[in-house]
């Protein structure tokens, strides 16, 4: 599944800067998920990026070194890496996208075998997000389309043939990013979330409704989405690029919270509990925001550019550790909580 609650300890972390991690990696501007941190099924803690010379790298989170590097797996440089598990056969499966030329790739990670090649998963526009969806029978590729000329095209489900499955929604609004969420209250029904250009959507996937918008009159390009449940309460986060942090109630569209954050865009969010976010800033910063308070509390310092993903890891040697990514120069950074230590 690729939205999970948070449920650990709620307290505010304290992290500081332990240092970079690579030294030629790749980001691409507007587009969060540049990079994938992740436990596997086999207890591995892997970093997956790309790099400025067109490479796909899997980097040891625990013993901080290359494990493999896919060179040119895309024509032209990687924009988006996702991790996922298939639950039917108990794998971790990557998902690399090339949006300039919207091309998508599915790889294992146990052996880095490529499963899946969609050349053209876009007819207009780019293609900036896609996500796995764990069906009973299967698993399934969803793209996010992302209509810039006026063209209308629909949301695709790929299987693992590269086939179309089936299609959902059709308009000219351009997608920025798209995932699943699977409501355990409700024998794990199946939403798909997208951020669009002015709103959050939600559709019920079975039927292929649109199940609810989220937005205001302050609703930019929203970037990132997370869910949260709190109290029996599933919430829905999400940034956007007037620098907003909002909180609805995912099943009411109910606007609960909104913080202001900066007066430019925000990008990446990482829950690092159900009290505390860190958010990625457009100038430099990370910032820690108190989500019971709507306040933010700490900023982090150390990127030399824009922030666009932030991700948590649990490490074996230093606990709770965040890892982001700036643009261009800018090198994936690790944080660490020295509540730990």
């Amino acid at each position: 599944m690729s939205i999970k609650s948070i449920n650990d300890n709620d307290d505010s972390p304290n992290l500081k800067l332990f240092g970079e991690l690579t030294n030629n990696s790749y980001s691409s501007f507007d587009l969060d998920n540049t990079f994938a941190a992740f436990k596997t099924v086999n207890d591995f803690l892997f970093l997956v990026y790309s790099t400025k010379s067109n490479s796909l790298i899997c980097y040891d989170l625990i013993n901080f070194i290359i494990i493999i590097e896919i060179k040119h797996p895309h024509k032209i440089n990687i924009t988006n890496i996702r991790h996922f598990l298939d639950l039917q056969n108990n794998r971790d499966l990557i998902i690399s996208i090339s949006d300039r030329d919207n091309n998508l790739k599915l790889w294992t990670v146990n052996n880095w075998e490529c499963i899946l090649d969609i050349p053209h998963a876009n007819n207009s526009g780019f293609l900036c997000s896609a996500c796995v969806i764990n069906e009973v029978d299967n698993i399934y590729i969803i793209t996010s389309n992302c209509n810039m000329r006026g063209e209308k095209e629909k949301i695709k489900v790929y299987d693992l043939d590269g086939k179309i499955k089936k299609d959902i929604n059709e308009s000219n609004e351009l997608i920025y990013f798209i995932d699943t969420l699977y409501d355990k209250s409700d024998n794990n029904k199946i939403y798909l979330l997208t951020g669009n250009m002015n709103y959050i959507k939600s559709y019920d996937y079975s039927k292929n409704d649109l199940y609810h918008k989220y937005f205001d009159d302050e609703s930019g390009i929203h970037i990132s989405i997370k869910i949260n449940e709190v109290n029996n309460l599933l919430t829905l986060v999400e940034s956007c690029s007037y620098g907003f942090l909002r909180i609805w109630n995912f099943h009411s569209a109910e606007l609960l919270n909104k913080i202001k954050i900066d007066n430019e865009w925000i990008f990446g969010i990482c829950l690092w509990n159900k009290n505390y976010a860190f958010v990625a800033c457009k100038y430099q910063l990370i910032k820690l925001v108190n989500l019971t308070k709507g306040i933010i509390e700490k900023n982090l310092e150390g990127h030399k550019s824009g922030i666009f993903t932030i991700k948590k890891i649990e490490h074996p040697k230093f606990g709770k550790c965040l890892i982001s990514q700036g643009y261009e120069y800018d090198q994936i950074k690790m944080w660490i909580n020295i509540n730990n230590f």
